[in-house]
Order: C-alpha cells, then sequence, then structure tokens
C-alpha cells in the first residue's frame, strides 16, 4: 500500500548537512512506492510560537501554517530528521511541531537522527521518541542514525562509502516498520473512530 509520509526537517543553519538526510528519505520512499513530501521548517518559516494553530479562529491562522495543517492531517505517517544541539533537539524543527496537537493524532512517527560525529544524532533522537508520544503519535521501534553525515551521504543525498552502505541496509527495515504501523493505523481508523 502506498503511503502519504511528511519527512519534517528542522536545521535553519546556513550550511546544513542534515538536508542531505532528508533528501536520501524522500528519494528511498518514493522508489518504494510512496508519496513523501518533504517539510523543510526552514522554508515554512513559522514564527516562533505564540499560538497554535487550534488557537486561532477558523480561518484566520497564517496561510503557511492552514496549509501545513490540511497537510499533517491527510498524511499516513511522518518521519522526524532531527540534528542533535547541546543533546536535545533541533529548536527549529520542535518550534515546527509545536504548532499543532490533534493534528498529528493517531499516526505513526518516524525518527531518522544526524551529526558530524560519531553518536550520530541519537540523544536527540531518544528525546523526540517522548516528545512524539505526548503529541499522539506512535513512535516505531527502528530508527535510523546517520554519522558522521558527511561520510556517509553525498552533497545530493546519494550513500557514500561503508558507512552509505549501512545506511541503506538499515533503510528496509525502517522504512518496512514505518509502513506496517501506517497500514495498521488505516485499518484500524476504517474499524473504529480514535476515541477522541
Amino acid at each position: 500500500m502506498s503511503h502519504k509520509i511528511l519527512i519534517l526537517y528542522g536545521s535553519y543553519r546556513s550550511d546544513r548537512m542534515g538536508i542531505r538526510l532528508a533528501h536520501y528519505l524522500v528519494a528511498k520512499l518514493t522508489a518504494q512506492g510512496h508519496a513523501p513530501e518533504l517539510i523543510d521548517a526552514q522554508s515554512v518559516n513559522l514564527p516562533m510560537l505564540d499560538r497554535m494553530y487550534k488557537e486561532y479562529p477558523p480561518g484566520d491562522a497564517p496561510p503557511p501554517m492552514e496549509a501545513l495543517a490540511q497537510k499533517i492531517r491527510t498524511a499516513d505517517a511522518f518521519v522526524f530528521v532531527t540534528g542533535e544541539y547541546n543533546w536535545g533537539p533541533q529548536p527549529g524543527l520542535k518550534n515546527l511541531t509545536d504548532h499543532f496537537l490533534e493534528e498529528w493524532f493517531w499516526r505513526p512517527a518516524a525518527i531518522a537522527s544526524y551529526s558530524a560525529g560519531r553518536f550520530s544524532g541519537v540523544r536527540a533522537g531518544i528525546a523526540w521518541h517522548a516528545i512524539l508520544s505526548e503529541m499522539g503519535m506512535v513512535p516505531i521501534s527502528s530508527t535510523l542514525a546517520v554519522g558522521p553525515i558527511a561520510q556517509t551521504l553525498d552533497a545530493d543525498g546519494q550513500p557514500t562509502g561503508a558507512a552509505g552502505e549501512s545506511l541503506d541496509k538499515a533503510f528496509g527495515r525502517f522504512a518496512d516498520d514505518l509502513a506496517w504501523w501506517a497500514d495498521a493505523a488505516i485499518q484500524q481508523k476504517a474499524r473504529r473512530a480514535p476515541p477522541y
């Protein structure tokens, strides 16, 4: 089954390396027959959180926020591509995510972390598990951890060397896990409406 999957990426840095991983995921999920879409926090450019989407009267939310709310509501699954800043999540990705709440409910989420070093952003990835659970998503158990990112993916998001081979090897299970949970969520919602 083909799924609509949002790939959410949150770095605002001028020399962004994680965009390589975001592009890699879009290409790989497309090759599997899914319909991924990259949501780049820098391009969406929501302000620092003041009012959540739900706090605006209907029709009054800023147009980029309204458009993103619709994309989130209609997605089957999500992938959060996170770098690690001081052992924690990127503020840009967290800010993008926090503008919404109910829009995220009852769908699976996957975490792909990265860093310039050997820890591959896993500490930020661990933090995202709790954040996504609190926001009504089901984080899958499979994760991708990429580091050093410059030795794993080239500027076009293509795998390079042994690290790139390892990423390609891990991707299959990651994608299968996400698709299984997306199928399960779709089928369960068809049988029974979510309780809230």
